[in-house]
């Protein structure tokens, strides 16, 4: 599974991307998210608030329920603002 990480996300992780094989019981992004928390301090800092968190799973905008399996790629990412 192929992880991409933007913005403070990023900045906390201390990585823009890579690659990982989750457990097979990891089927959706918010059991991927409570699984990536635990890999260390940046990933609890960075993921502790998931109401500010948004996901992309191969480039679609997706809920926290949506179902992910191991070849995808899943983006997280703080909101963003236009002008």
């Amino acid at each position: 599974m192929q992880l991409l990480y933007f913005g403070w996300i990023r900045t906390r992780i201390g990585t823009g991307r890579e690659t990982l094989e989750p457990p097979a019981d990891i089927t959706n992004v918010k059991t991927l998210v409570e699984w990536l928390k635990n890999r260390g301090e940046g990933y609890q800092e960075a993921l502790e608030d998931l109401s500010v968190i948004r996901v992309a799973v191969n480039q679609e905008m997706v809920d926290l329920d949506a179902a992910i399996s191991p070849g995808d790629e899943v983006a997280l990412f703080p909101p963003m603002t236009g002008g």
